[in-house]
């Protein structure tokens, strides 16, 4: 795996307690088996004597009986060590290491086990990888231990070293990849369009930060999946397809590989082939259904606006990108507080639907790129109007909030904060007075003093509170720290 470092940035523990971990009954020591049993060389080899460490920080702790157990990194050597301490002679202490941010670990095997031996209180393991450079293992360690025959275990929360974490933005990417899936190329194991946008928001760091070091995830998820489902990324939900044309985008302008921009103009006509003339115009949600929907439409904008912005002498995805603006600013879609519905009756008219924080978000990303194809300034004062609504509308207590926010990570909508800031970011960025620029550094801000554990993992509310982390949150937060330059 490629990687960089640069100086530490030092992380807080999250306010919420469902991120962490304490103390665990004797059965639940370890958790399903991961694939991890060999010994592990970067910089160093595993089992490397802490006397030798280049540099120490203890970025956890946890108790049990009395106790004191840490978790030791050396940052220089990208290597960490578990002690126990205020025990007796026979409390044991050992290291857990998961290639998947804290969800598994190696079954029955305790990396550097120990015991306090006679006539001590304290003792240590040897120091152990944090990572895996050779398989592309992003990874974190945690320290465990007991007291004597006493039959709890007690375990620090999940950290790692700084390697690839010297910001915000690179602190949560690299945790965000300890969700990618080595075998499948996708995030959490099987997520689809979810895994568009979390390839997207590490494309985009890579772009922000000048961290390369992830950027085989795009060959890799290429590979595995151009076959998958319909092929070139393709199924029969429209919005999926142009969330993977819009990541394939992201992918081209990081390599200029030609089969990237490709897809995604296969993609591109995909959702062509179901533009329909049910009221008057715009894609179908779902190839075999009539439900005609915002996300759809804004994705199929600024996907077609991409295009023409990367293909010399095109016209044909303009006329497109231009036809479908012209139909949805029609459609009635955008509600009279300048916010947009979820999409349209059988009778075409607004269905009233929930205003989602992705539908508010993705329409200005597509409006900036059309934008950038026409010059039309007008184009840029509408952005800025729907924008001026939805940056007050859905913003809560200080901070952006998702209409129903649910205080799980898991499923699609986690992933619908990520969108919106990623294209209001775009639009500021675009704009010469940054009028957003405060707002989103506020919301970043928030995030991560009130909602993140040690390994820079985030739950689903960025002004804290209950939830566990997983990826779509993960990717939501990155955007955000994406669009603020954090």
């Amino acid at each position: 795996m490629p990687v960089s470092r640069r100086g530490w940035t030092a992380v807080a523990l999250s306010l919420a307690p469902a991120l962490l971990l304490t103390v665990l009954p004797a059965s639940a020591a370890n958790s399903a088996p991961s694939a991890e049993t060999d010994v592990v060389c970067n910089k160093r080899c595993d089992a490397r004597d802490p006397a030798t460490a280049a540099s120490e920080r203890t970025p956890v702790t946890s108790s049990v009986h009395g106790r004191t157990i840490g978790l030791h990194v050396s940052d220089d050597d990208v290597m960490g060590w578990a002690s126990i301490d205020d025990g007796d002679p026979g409390d044991e202490v050992w290291l857990d290491r998961s290639f998947d941010g804290g969800r598994t670990w190696s079954s029955g095997s305790r990396l550097g086990a120990t015991k306090t031996p006679t006539g001590s209180r304290g003792w240590r393991t040897q120091m152990y990888n944090v990572d895996d450079w050779n398989t592309a293992g992003v990874g974190a360690l945690r320290a465990c231990g007991k007291a004597g025959d006493r039959p709890e275990i007690s375990c620090t929360g999940w950290a790692r070293t700084d390697w690839n974490a010297w910001s915000r933005g690179t602190a949560a990417a690299t945790a965000l990849m300890m969700s990618y899936d080595r075998d499948t190329g996708l995030f959490g194991g099987n997520g689809w369009w979810t895994a568009a946008n979390a390839l997207t928001a590490v494309l985009d760091n890579a772009r922000v930060s000048g961290m390369p070091s992830y950027r085989y995830a795009i060959a890799s998820t290429y590979d595995r999946n151009i076959g998958a489902q319909d092929g070139d990324f393709t199924n029969e939900y429209l919005d999926d397809t142009g969330w993977w044309g819009l990541a394939w985008i992201a992918a081209y302008d990081a390599t200029g590989d030609r089969r990237y921009l490709d897809t995604a103009r296969a993609d591109a006509d995909h959702m062509n082939a179901y533009w329909t003339g049910t009221c008057g115009g715009g894609v179908l949600w779902n190839r075999t259904k009539t439900y005609k929907n915002a996300i759809t439409n804004e994705l199929f904008l600024q996907l077609n606006a991409a295009l023409h912005n990367r293909i010399p002498g095109d016209g044909v995805y303009l006329d497109r990108a231009t036809e479908e603006w012209s139909w949805f600013r029609r459609s009635g879609m955008i509600n009279g507080d300048d916010m947009v519905n979820d999409g349209l009756t059988d009778a075409c008219a607004n269905n009233g639907q929930t205003t989602w924080t992705y539908n508010q978000g993705v329409v200005l990303g597509g409006l900036v790129e059309l934008h950038r194809a026409t010059g039309d300034d007008s184009l840029l004062t509408t952005a800025r109007r729907l924008a001026d609504a939805s940056t007050t509308r859905l913003e809560t207590d200080g901070v952006l909030r998702e209409p129903g926010e649910s205080d799980s990570c898991t499923g699609d909508g986690p992933s619908f904060k990520g969108a919106y800031v990623r294209g209001l970011g775009r639009l500021d960025a675009q704009l010469e007075d940054h009028p957003y620029a405060a707002t989103l550094d506020r919301w970043a801000d928030a995030a991560h003093a009130r909602n993140r554990n040690a390994l820079d993992q985030y739950g689903p509310h960025w002004n804290g509170g209950p939830g566990r982390s997983d990826y779509g949150c993960q990717q939501s937060v990155l955007d955000l720290f994406n669009a603020a330059g954090q």
